[in-house]
């Protein structure tokens, strides 16, 4: 599976080259820019994935369109990938910060999630 993930992390990396966006060595100024356009695309995204889910509880006339909406999660994954990638993220970097925070999560639903501790995903 991290093969896997590991592909995704280069063909993302490919697209961005293409496109002109170069991740690698970005200024501060760029990572802002670069995390800011990422983030108005991803929510783009999530309003066309909303889109695909009736959510207008006084419209009938509106459809789940599970297809569509499966493709506005893969673009939402287009987004955040390069965001990884504009901090400096690799597909192990992201895999390795997802088993921490996962313990974390756990961790809170453990102990009842009563008392936000900024402190708890530090060492991620």
């Amino acid at each position: 599976m991290a093969d896997k993930f590991d592909e995704i992390f280069k063909m993302q990396s490919d697209l961005n080259k293409r496109i002109g966006v170069i991740t690698e060595g970005m200024t501060e100024e760029e990572k802002i820019k670069w995390t800011l356009n990422y983030l108005r695309a991803m929510q783009q995204e999530m309003a066309e994935l909303t889109d695909s889910v009736p959510w207008k509880w006084w419209a009938k006339y509106q459809k789940f369109d599970e297809q569509n909406a499966r493709v506005e999660v893969i673009d939402l994954f287009h987004f955040l990938i390069s965001i990884a990638q504009v901090l400096g993220m690799s597909a192990e970097d992201v895999y390795q910060a997802y088993l921490k925070k996962n313990a974390v999560n756990h961790q809170r639903q453990d102990s009842g999630y009563v008392k936000k501790d900024e402190n708890d995903s530090r060492h991620i």
